[in-house]
Formats: C-alpha cells, sequence, structure tokens
C-alpha cells in the first residue's frame, strides 16, 4: 500500500504550507485576541475568515490552471472534457464568492467539495498522477474544515 512517502516532497511540504493561511483564519477566528494582536501589523484582510476568503479564490484558480495542466496530459478522446472542466474551479471562485463572508465561505466550501471531485476524475482518467489523491484529499478536508469554522462564527 502506498502513502505519503510516495507523495513528492515538494508537493508535500508546498501543499502543507498552503494550508497554513485557513489554519490562521480559523485561529484567529476561535481566538480573536490574536487577530486584534497582529491586526495592526498585518490588517483587516489577513485574520479571520477573510485571509481564508481570499486566499480561497486564490487556491481555486490556482488549481484550476494545475487542472489545465493535467488536460494537456489527456488522451484525444479526454482532451475536450478534461479542459473544459479545468476551468470550472477558478470561475466558481470568481462568480460565487460574493455576497459577504458567509456565503463566500459557504461557496468556497463548495467549490473546494467540487475541486476535489475534480481531482478524482483527472487521477480516475489516468492523468493525474498516481500519488495525487492521497495529497489532495488530506489538504481538501482541512481546507474545507478551516472555511466552516469561518461560516459558523
Amino acid at each position: 500500500m502506498s502513502g505519503a512517502r510516495d507523495i513528492p516532497g515538494a508537493a508535500l511540504w508546498l501543499g502543507l504550507a498552503g494550508l497554513l493561511p485557513f489554519i490562521w483564519g480559523a485561529g484567529t477566528t476561535i481566538f480573536p485576541e490574536l487577530g486584534d494582536a497582529v491586526r495592526p501589523v498585518v490588517g483587516s484582510r489577513m485574520i479571520g475568515p477573510y485571509v481564508q476568503l481570499f486566499f480561497g479564490m486564490v487556491i481555486l484558480s490556482f488549481m484550476s490552471g494545475v487542472l489545465w495542466g493535467f488536460a494537456t496530459r489527456a488522451q484525444p478522446d479526454q482532451a475536450t472534457w478534461a479542459y473544459g472542466l479545468s476551468v470550472l474551479p477558478a470561475l466558481w471562485a470568481f462568480f460565487m464568492t460574493g455576497g459577504g463572508p458567509y456565503g463566500a465561505g459557504l461557496a468556497l466550501m463548495a467549490g473546494f467539495a467540487g475541486l476535489l471531485a475534480l481531482d478524482w476524475l483527472y487521477w480516475r482518467a489516468g492523468i493525474a498522477p498516481d500519488w495525487w489523491m492521497r495529497l489532495r484529499v488530506p489538504l481538501t478536508v482541512v481546507v474545507i474544515v478551516c472555511l466552516g469554522v469561518g461560516v459558523m462564527a
């Protein structure tokens, strides 16, 4: 059985580092005094659910690019759907994250769940690496849980 050791080190560590804004946002939502202490240095945009919302939109757009990259590996009979679906996370982030932090947080939670479904589809089609889902599932769970903290606040 393959495990985390099969995930390339750079992908694993950069993926884990990408969780930091989500974890920080959840932490400063649960412990507002922490956010208050750093607000003069980092500003309101970088604490609580706001950092999660801004970064979440960036990551969904980034992941569209990753899926586009996978689409370049697709066979001709897969290419049309692979390219077409690859733009959905960025479009979702663009169109669905307005309307305040509650609605944007819910939209991002749904967006990351949908992204995981696309990850699985590309992995199942053989155009994502073998280790892809072992990386993406735990990252997505942490992101959705952290966004949930922001939504519940």
